[in-house]
Order: C-alpha cells, then structure tokens, then sequence
C-alpha cells in the first residue's frame, strides 16, 4: 500500500473559506506533495504531518554504506513519528468505546487511525484542505473503519460538534495556523467537561525577547503564525482549559532533525529548526489541559 494507491472519495461539501488566509492555506496543503510527507507513511500506512521524538535507533540504521540504507533511515523517521502520536495519545486519559475525539488539523488522518486502533472509539477529523480530508476517508475505507473514523472539510475555529459532544480533543503541530483564544474557545465548547485537550507544538521562547530569525524563517516556509509558550497558556486560561502537564520535548525532537537533515528528504527548513532549537528561541512542547 503507498500513498498513491487511493482512489478519490466521493465528492463533499466544501465551505468556502472564511477569510483570504484561510484560503491560502487550504490551497498551500492542497498543492502540497513532500516526499517527506508522503514516503514516511508509505512505510505501514500511516501518514503523519508532524515531527518525531525519541533517540534514534542506530543499531537499526545500520551501516550508511549499505545499498538499504536510505531505506532504513525513511523507516527509522517514521518510527519517530508514530513515537510522538503515541505520547499524544498517551495523554488523553481514559477514553471509553463510545466516547467520541476530535482531531483539529487532522492532515491525512494518521493520528486519528492510531487513536482508533488504540481505543477503538469514534474520531472526527477536520482540516482546511479537501484533498487531506479525501485521502484519510480513502485510507479509512481501505481499513475497514470509515464508520469511526472521518475527516471533513471544516473551519477548526467553527466546528459541526455538538456542544460537549467530544470526551478529548486535539492540535498536533496546526494551532499556529488560526488565533488562539478562538482556537480554545472552540475546543471548550467541544469538549465534555472533565475532558481532555493535548497540543504538541512548536512555539517561541519568550525569554529569548521576540521570535528569532530562525522562527521567522519556519512561518515563511509553513505560511503560519507561530505563538509564544505565553500565548498557549494565557489563552487556555481563559477558556476553562486547565493544564495539567506541560512538557518541553525540545531535546527530544532534536534527534530527529538531526537526522532528517541527513536524509534524501530535506525541505530546505532543516537548519532553521535545529538552530532556533539549540538556541533556545524555539521551544517543542506538549500541553494537556482539562475543561472546567
């Protein structure tokens, strides 16, 4: 199975977007076609749009002269991707059959097919681009469970759910395409109180004054806004999100790039990540928050 082996979903209702950025970014991830993306999920079936943690297993890799080696090292990111959707998952709490989860920016659905796996509960995804949205129904067909797991067409900041309909809800790597106190706004809304919101993003450091120019290079390269670990908790505060862990991954994101830059796949935004990491004017963090 490889990423070019679905067929189009049926035709859906696409919103029009609600404001020009929206719409820029609807058609960025539209057109958008990395390798990095794409021959990373390839690999199980899975198909991530965030980054890894964890320590890279060399033994694995094995030797760079090898003939496989490429190979290995596609599998050996991939692992590291899946490894941070695990951790996004493991924070969730507990999440019964018939609870329902929601994925806001839910790309082309890998988290939400592991969430599923891992719960079996019901998950929605929503994502500004048709073209994400019709590979995670594909995907989900061709695994038998599109009747829990889909993906529409939708504003994150405006979602279809009912009021307290959802027991956990999501951002993983997409809260810095939209304004936050909106963002959190619509996730309290979403969510059961006592449920559980988890974010694992990439913010700035505010004790390093104002967003580098490695932070600025990572928005020109994504067309996003990058928000400050300040913002995050700010927002979350005012909107009945309580956080209950918030953990720097920093240093474990760093192997990852670290590797990726080695790789056939580099996008060119390498450096400014492994830079603005080491420099401490970027920061990766995971937020878990309880609504009250």
């Amino acid at each position: 199975m490889t990423s070019t082996d679905f067929t189009a979903a049926p035709s859906m209702f696409i919103p029009a977007p609600v404001t020009p950025y929206q719409g820029d970014i609807a058609r960025y991830w539209d057109r958008e076609a990395r390798p990095v993306n794409l021959r990373l999920g390839d690999v199980d079936g899975l198909y991530h749009h965030h980054y890894g943690i964890g320590d890279v297993d060399h033994a694995a890799l094995g030797d760079v002269e090898a003939g496989d080696y490429e190979k290995r090292l596609i599998a050996e990111l991939h692992r590291l991707e899946s490894a941070q959707a695990e951790l996004l998952l493991d924070h969730l709490g507990p999440i019964e059959r018939d609870d329902t989860l929601v994925d806001a920016g839910c790309g082309r659905g890998g988290s939400m097919v592991m969430a599923h796996q891992r719960f079996g509960c019901t998950v929605e995804g929503v994502t500004l681009s048709a073209k994400q949205a019709d590979f995670a129904n594909g995907r989900a067909r061709e695994l038998g469970i599109e009747d829990h797991v889909r993906a529409r067409v939708c504003n994150m900041l405006r979602t279809p759910f009912e009021t307290g309909q959802a027991a956990a809800s999501w951002n993983n790597e997409s809260s810095m395409y939209v304004d936050l106190h909106d963002l959190f706004a619509e996730h309290s809304r979403v969510l059961a109180v006592g449920g559980r919101y988890v974010t694992i993003t990439g913010c700035w450091n505010p004790r390093y004054g104002q967003p580098s120019k490695w932070v600025s290079q990572i928005n020109a390269h994504f067309e996003c806004n990058i928000h400050s670990r300040r913002e995050y908790l700010r927002a979350m505060a005012d909107n009945r999100l309580v956080p209950q862990a918030v953990i720097d991954l920093t240093p474990a994101t760093l192997p990852y790039w670290e590797l990726r830059a080695t790789s056939s796949l580099v996008t060119g935004i390498e450096e400014a990540f492994i830079n603005s990491y080491k420099d401490g004017s970027f920061q990766y963090l995971l937020i878990a928050a309880d609504r009250v």
